[in-house]
Formats: structure tokens, C-alpha cells, sequence
């Protein structure tokens, strides 16, 4: 049972106010520093385990100024409604007032508590003494409030602007910003609904709302039965929370055979030069034809007759970004790249001939090197040259899902100044507390990993050539990592 005269919040919303990952949170609560009950935080604990939070300053509230225009009507927004600045500012002072009326009330009802105590208990109480505890609590009721009622007020606000999704079974959070779908937002977030066509004509992305109430915001074609109707469906892609709080049922990808093998023709948007060995191809899928994949898988890439000089090229490559931006997908091409059923398709890429514009056939996706499904263990990194792009799209998942509690990359180069990335790689390591990244040569990279005492005890993903991989792994094992916990894509 919650006590106390604190308002209590979810640790979903406790790590959205905070602007913090909930993994981040959940080890302040192991460790001792801030107290939980049954999955909540206690908002004057908040407030004094970081006594230095601004809440004009905090990303959370920033965020709410920046929720995107089209949260409100446009006729609406111009001729009715003030700017959503300043509905931001009414609502967090609408926020406070209600923060102090609940705080009041919960204050009011620990007086009568304790009076009905002392009441019941024996030797009856005096009228002084009955007295003396009712102004006691009453002065306790009527006291200026605490600074947790601020957060109280931001997190009542951040239930407008933001709703918080669950999802059943697998109990996942996401929230809602402003009028973007159910889908986009869970995609954002690093879930992994099932979808097709994300234009409300394939049905795929049904869910069931459990409780809550989605509408619609985007048209649909789709026609529900009528039992799908009596049960509560609706499509992710067309709809967003209507209510702050949200429970979907759906169905999501765990593992790579739940995602079934799909054709896309995509677009060029760019190809650029990463550094002077590694290639950046850029694609764009249609609007109405994503891919879905999960983060570290490959796919196969195919220029026609005409671009390729002669018959089609293929070429399979893994993809480098995350898959919470499906329709943006990015390879990372190795100007120096040994395998002979790719050589004619990256000259055509180095030569130009593939340019922004050009159609390119993606088909997948394959591979089994993704996250471990549900596993909380630290997440341990090894990229050697150009191993690099599964093992990005694997960070970039990791990091938008709080995977786990601790993210180390080690990035081995062959060739000195090989990290083609280095600049994403330490901005990581400085906005996030717990990720760490070590640079070094490949010829140092197994010495550095022997002596790392944490590994048996983590999950290790480890990609690359396979002339430097295979070794490396056989380093691994030796060093008592469990064969189930090493995850290997070599090249």
C-alpha cells in the first residue's frame, strides 16, 4: 500500500520527467539511493535525489515547447487556441494548483487518520490533547509546499502533452508525443510491432486497446470485422492515444523468424564519403512499403542491368541504422572489401554509377545477429573496421529500448584513424553515463579484452572479417565468456 503525503509515479514517467533512461533509474533503486514500491518512485524523493533540477531548464519541459505543430488544428491553433507556448506555461500553473490541492487533501487525510487512531486507542484521549493534534495537523495541511509539488506539476502537464503506452504481453512502455501514431511512436521508441504498409490499407498493425481510448488521425481503408470491432481493435498506423494512459495489446518481433522476408524497391538519397576507405550509401523506401528488420541484421542490395553494366549486381551488406527509422536505411560500404559477390557492385558505387535518384532492390532481412530477447546483462560491443555498421544499428536499438544497464564499444582498427565514426561514438560516450568507448588497433584489441573481468558476465557481440574475428572469439571463450552470450557476424 502506498503511504506518505508524496505523489507517486510510474518509473516510465519518473525517467520521462527526469529526461534519464529507465535503466538509469532502476539502478539508483538497486544501489539503494532512492526507494520504490511495486514499480513506482515517490516524487519528493525525485526531487532530492536530484536537488538541482530545473524544471524550465529540463529537457522534459523544453520537450513539451517543442511537441510539433500539428498537435492542434491549424483553424484551431491560429483563430481559438493561444500558442502552445503559453498553453505549456497555463497547464504546468494549472499543474501546480492541482498539485497542491492533492497534496492538501492527502495531508487533510493523514489527520483524520491519526485522529481516529488516537480516538480508538486507550486511555481515551483529553480535549486538550485532541486540541493539540488537530492544530498540529492542520498547520501540517496548510504548510507552503514542497518542492516535489513542482514535479508534480511538470509530470501532470507531460500527461497532456505525452501519453504512455504499455504494451501487453510483453510489458513495454512508450510514450506518445503530441498527435504522432500509435506505430510511428512505438517504432521511435525501439519496438518491434508487426506492420506492413503503414498507410492504413494492410490491417498488419492491428492492436487491441485493453484500456484507454486511441482515435483516429490518419485516413484508412482498412475494414474491421465485426468482432474485431466488439473487441477494440485499431490500427497503430492511423491512430493515436487519446487518453495520457494506454494499454495495446499486440504482437511484436522477438526473434529473426518472426519477421517474414519482403522485397522493397528504394530509393538513392545519397552516397558520401565517411572517411577515405568507407563509403556512405543512403536508401529512402516508399512511403507504403517499409522493411521491417531488427537491429544487426543484413539485406540484400541489387542494381538493374543498365546501372550494373551488364546483368544485375547484388551485393549483401548488414544495416547500419536503427530500426526505429525504417525508412531510412544506411550501409556502410568498405572501399577495401574482400568478398568477390560484392566487388561489382561497390565499384559501381565508388564509380558514381549509383547516384542519388537510382532504384536499388532491397530484399531480407537475414541473420540472426541481434539483441539477445529480454536479457539484462551489460551489453559489450566489439567492431573490427567496418564491422562497425551491425554493431551501430545495434547501439542505436540498445540505446532506445534501455536494454541494458551498461553499454561498452571496443572499435578496432587495422589501419590507424580506421573509426570512420568517431565523433557519433564519443558523443555517446559523453551524453550517456553508462557507455564507455575504447579506440584501439586490432593488434591490441584481444590483450585489452583478456584482461576485462566483466565480460563472462555480459552479452558480447562481436563483428568483423572473419580472418579477425574467429581468433578473437576463441580469445573470448578462453576468457570464460558462456558460448550462448557471444554473439558473432563475420564478414
Amino acid at each position: 500500500m502506498l503511504t506518505g503525503m508524496s505523489q507517486w509515479l510510474t518509473l516510465s514517467r519518473a525517467a520521462h520527467l527526469l529526461g534519464i533512461s529507465r535503466v538509469a533509474l532502476q539502478k539508483r533503486i538497486r544501489d539503494g539511493e532512492l526507494r520504490s514500491f511495486d514499480g513506482m518512485v515517490a516524487a519528493d524523493d525525485l526531487q532530492r535525489t536530484w536537488p538541482d533540477l530545473s524544471l524550465e531548464e529540463s529537457g522534459s519541459f523544453e520537450k513539451t515547447r517543442a511537441i510539433r505543430e500539428d498537435a492542434f488544428a491549424r483553424r484551431l491553433r491560429e483563430r481559438v487556441l493561444p500558442t502552445q507556448e503559453a498553453l505549456a506555461q497555463r497547464l504546468f500553473a494549472q499543474g501546480q494548483e492541482l498539485a497542491e490541492l492533492q497534496r492538501t487533501l492527502t495531508r487533510y487525510h493523514a489527520l483524520f487518520e491519526a485522529l481516529g487512531a488516537r480516538l480508538a486507542a486507550a486511555p481515551a484521549p483529553t480535549a486538550e490533547e485532541l486540541a493539540r493534534l488537530l492544530d498540529e495537523g492542520m498547520a501540517r495541511a496548510l504548510a507552503v509546499p514542497a518542492p516535489a509539488a513542482d514535479m508534480a506539476a511538470l509530470d501532470a502537464m507531460l500527461r497532456v502533452m505525452s501519453a504512455h503506452v504499455t504494451v501487453k504481453p510483453s510489458g513495454r512502455e512508450f510514450f506518445v508525443e503530441g498527435s504522432e501514431t500509435l506505430l510511428k511512436a512505438a517504432l521511435r521508441a525501439g519496438l518491434t510491432p508487426n506492420y506492413g504498409c503503414g498507410n492504413g490499407v494492410c490491417g498488419l498493425c492491428k492492436a487491441r486497446v485493453v484500456s484507454g481510448e486511441a482515435r483516429g488521425v490518419a485516413p484508412s481503408d482498412y475494414r474491421f470485422t465485426a468482432a474485431e470491432k466488439a473487441q477494440n481493435h485499431v490500427l497503430m498506423c492511423a491512430c493515436t492515444a487519446l487518453s495520457s494512459e494506454i494499454v495495446l495489446e499486440l504482437l511484436e518481433a522477438a526473434v529473426p523468424g518472426d519477421i517474414p522476408e519482403q522485397r522493397v524497391v528504394a530509393k538513392v538519397r545519397s552516397v558520401d564519403a565517411l572517411s577515405s576507405g568507407v563509403m556512405r550509401l543512403h536508401l529512402q523506401t516508399p512511403r507504403s512499403n517499409r522493411l521491417r528488420f531488427l537491429a544487426g541484421q543484413r539485406v540484400t542490395l541489387g542494381v538493374s542491368a543498365g546501372l550494373g553494366g551488364g546483368g544485375d549486381l547484388h551485393a549483401e551488406y548488414p544495416v547500419a541504422s536503427c530500426p526505429c527509422d525504417d525508412r531510412n536505411l544506411i550501409f556502410h560500404l568498405c572501399r577495401t572489401d574482400r568478398r568477390a559477390a560484392s566487388a561489382d557492385f561497390l565499384q559501381c558505387v565508388v564509380d558514381g554509377r549509383i547516384k542519388a535518384g537510382d532504384d536499388v532492390s532491397v530484399w531480407g532481412p537475414w541473420g540472426g545477429f541481434v539483441l539477445e530477447h529480454d536479457s539484462v546483462r551489460p551489453l559489450v560491443f566489439i567492431a573490427i573496421d567496418d564491422g562497425f555498421a551491425p554493431v551501430n544499428s545495434l547501439i542505436e536499438h540498445a540505446i532506445a529500448v534501455d536494454a541494458a544497464e551498461s553499454i561498452s564499444l571496443y572499435w578496432a582498427s587495422s589501419q590507424p584513424g580506421g573509426q570512420y565514426l568517431p565523433n557519433q561514438c564519443r558523443a555517446w560516450d559523453e551524453a550517456l553515463d553508462e557507455f564507455s568507448y575504447v579506440p584501439l588497433a586490432a593488434d591490441d584489441l584481444a590483450a585489452t579484452l583478456a584482461a576485462n573481468a566483466a565480460l563472462p558476465a555480459s552479452d558480447v557481440y562481436l563483428a568483423g572479417a572473419a580472418d579477425r574475428v574467429e581468433p578473437l572469439a576463441a580469445v573470448l571463450l578462453a576468457a570464460g565468456v558462456p558460448q550462448q552470450q557471444l554473439h558473432i557476424e563475420a564478414f
